[in-house]
């Protein structure tokens, strides 16, 4: 791949409930890397709106774009592409990501890149980490996805294992409401997790028969339902940190031990994690420890690269214009789009 003049993206992100633009140059120098997020005005419904979510984002939109201008002392008229998420996520909230970027792409006849929101993630791992490059593992862990990955080439992946069900942070979510915890779940477990006794509880750890690669944390969930559910019928009291610590290792040993099985069988040296689950410490630090102990280098962006953002979108921005991947006006939401689709 040969390298151009520098290339400025500005980056838009808008699947879910953060409104984010980015300024990203050459795909790992992040010159602006602008978050309004909504968790404040969601928790209070235990999860995002998908009605209000979009609302806010056509709030915001303008005004975090031109923020991310100003701290990258750029205007429009310096940027020579701009990406953008277009799948998977909420559709009216995709929507307005796409018709900003289209407008802007439009009014400065300038190239569109539509940008798969798993493909941002695991670009993340760009940004802080100048010498990676494919082909790695990436294991991408958020609140709607996860994702065992073969990333063979910029904007090329194999995906190895995935969710049948539940994804992990969807898993958080959903157990953390059922303990008292509320909304955003995953970062209230970590918390709470720290004061238990993560052997406390034996959760299961669901296998697919047939498949090594693929996960299921709806059964998990279920069962510390269960397990509540039987306190109260008994009258015993729940150890709400001892319920999240041992929760959490449960999805932590499922995580890790499919990471491990990739590692081993495919020889691959280099693995990385991505989302906003690959935040959580404890995950981290086993991550640390399975790669370690196999002499496999271990990636992982900051915690603010792992949540959803435009910087990332920026850096899977930049490859795919580098391979000549242009999109039209008629780029639309895909709410469903699948990992390496079109």
């Amino acid at each position: 791949m040969n390298k151009q003049k520098e290339v400025r993206i500005l980056a838009i992100e808008t699947s879910c409930d953060e409104t984010a633009a980015a300024v990203v140059v050459n795909g790992r120098d992040v010159r602006s890397n602008i978050i309004s997020s909504q968790i404040a005005l969601h928790t209070q419904y235990g999860g995002v709106v998908p009605e209000i979510a979009s609302r806010k984002h056509i709030e915001k939109i303008d005004g975090v774009i031109a923020e991310a201008l100003k701290e990258a002392e750029m205007t429009l008229e310096d940027i020579d592409a701009v990406g953008v998420t277009y799948g998977p996520g909420l559709v009216g909230a995709l929507l307005v990501g796409v018709a900003e970027a289209k407008a802007i792409s439009y009014a400065r006849n300038i190239p569109c890149i539509g940008v798969h929101h798993i493909e941002g993630h695991i670009s993340a791992n760009y940004i802080e980490n100048r010498d990676l490059k494919p082909p790695f593992l990436c294991l991408i862990v958020s609140g709607g996805h996860t994702h065992l990955v073969h990333a063979l080439d910029y904007g090329k992946y194999e995906i190895l294992g995935r969710t049948m069900d539940d994804a992990a942070g969807e898993a958080f979510d959903k157990v953390a409401r059922a303990i008292g915890l509320g909304y955003p779940g995953g970062p209230k477990i970590e918390k709470v997790s720290q004061e238990g006794n993560p052997q406390a509880i034996s959760f299961p750890r669901a296998r697919i028969a047939g498949d090594a690669y693929h996960f299921s944390f709806s059964g998990m969930k279920s069962a510390v339902l269960n397990y509540l559910n039987g306190c109260r019928m008994k009258g015993i009291p729940v150890c709400q940190a001892d319920v999240a610590a041992s929760f959490q290792q449960a999805v932590i040993d499922v995580l890790v031990g499919n990471a491990v099985r990739a590692m081993d069988e495919t020889g691959i040296k280099k693995f990385a994690i991505a989302g906003g689950v690959a935040s959580n410490g404890t995950f981290r630090k086993a991550m640390v420890q399975a790669c370690s102990s196999r002499g496999v280098e271990f990636y992982c962006p900051s915690p603010v690269l792992c949540t959803d953002n435009a910087a990332m979108i920026g850096a899977a921005a930049y490859y795919d214009y580098l391979a000549g991947i242009r999109f039209g006006l008629d780029l639309n939401a895909v709410p469903n789009l699948k990992l390496g689709e079109r």
